[in-house]
Parts: structure tokens; C-alpha cells; sequence
């Protein structure tokens, strides 16, 4: 499939990966990144190597030398993903953010906050302004998000087969006629 921003065709995640894992530079994740986007963002995720420590190390030790180490790649990574973002930014029109994970610590760099326009009545406001009057969010925009993380933690599976659905959907459509 030729990808181009001017027109820009639904990619699948396959072609999504298969085009970063032909364009990532030999060696800068240990082994294939997790790619995730959606309509604005291509979330690019891998996995460094974990720093050596001594067998007796605590764990506090340990948190702080992946913190290190994911520091330490993002500032040595930086041109080489830049590189990649642009020529990714300019094929499919999203912004490209980065992250890695070092042993059990994740850190994610640069990732766009996008807002969303939603509609919501008197009762649903009020459970937002619960969460800014118990000091749990700053704003109702920050409200909206702890939501929607919370429900995502605790509905993971029932998300994941959503997503499963949807891309049965997908496939059937692409199966489809052509009717353009």
C-alpha cells in the first residue's frame, strides 16, 4: 500500500507497524516497539535494556536506575526520533510521540493532551465538580480523563473485546464492495 498525506487511506495497525519497523533505526528499541495511534497520535513504545545493578539492590534502587536509564536513552535518541517523527508526521498527517520501558518503570515523552468536545447534563457536571472540590482533579477537563482511565482499568477485558469487534468490522468493510 502506498501511504501519502494527501490521501491519506486508513492504515491498519499492521501497515502502521510494518512501516516503523522498516524505518526505526537497527537497535534503538531491544526488540519490536508497541505501536498505538488514533486519529491525532502513533504512540511509538519500547522496551531498553535494564541497567546492571548488584544482586542486593533495593527495589527503590532499582525504579531509580530504569528511571536513569530511560533519561539517558531518551536524551541519546532524541535526533534519530525526531528523524523518524517527521517523516512520519508528514505521511500520515498525526503527531508521532515517543516512550520506553526499562524492567517494570514506562515513561512516556511528548505525548499530545487533545481536547474533546462532549456534552454532558447537570448530573454528569456534578460528578466532575466532586472530583475538583475533593482534590482529585484541577478542572473538569482533568475529571473527564481520571474517568475515562478509570474505567479503562476496570474494564480492560470488556474494552479489549469492543476492540476485537470493531476490528471484525473493519476487516468485513474492507472485504467489501467497492463503491467509490
Amino acid at each position: 500500500m502506498k501511504f501519502n498525506a494527501t490521501n491519506p487511506a486508513p492504515l491498519t495497525a499492521d501497515e502502521l507497524t510494518g512501516w516503523f519497523a522498516g524505518r526505526l533505526p537497527q537497535g534503538l528499541y531491544s526488540g519490536a516497539p508497541t505501536i498505538t495511534s488514533d486519529r491525532d497520535e502513533i504512540l511509538v513504545v519500547g522496551d531498553i535494556d535494564d541497567p546492571e545493578l548488584p544482586a542486593e539492590s533495593t527495589e527503590g534502587a532499582r525504579a531509580a536506575a530504569r528511571s536513569a536509564r530511560i533519561a539517558r536513552f531518551r536524551g541519546e535518541t532524541r535526533d534519530a526520533r525526531i528523524r523518524v517523527a517527521r517523516d512520519a508526521e508528514r505521511l500520515f498527517g498525526r503527531k508521532v510521540s515517543w516512550g520506553a520501558r526499562c524492567g517494570g518503570v514506562e515513561e512516556l515523552f511528548t505525548t499530545l493532551g487533545v481536547p474533546v468536545m462532549t456534552r454532558l447534563r447537570l448530573e454528569d457536571r456534578h460528578v466532575l465538580d466532586t472530583l475538583i472540590d475533593a482534590g482529585v482533579a484541577r478542572s473538569r477537563s482533568e475529571a473527564l480523563a481520571w474517568c475515562v482511565r478509570l474505567v479503562s482499568q476496570h474494564q480492560a477485558e470488556w474494552i479489549e473485546s469492543l476492540r476485537g469487534a470493531l476490528s471484525s468490522v473493519q476487516k468485513v468493510r474492507a472485504e467489501g464492495p467497492d463503491v467509490a
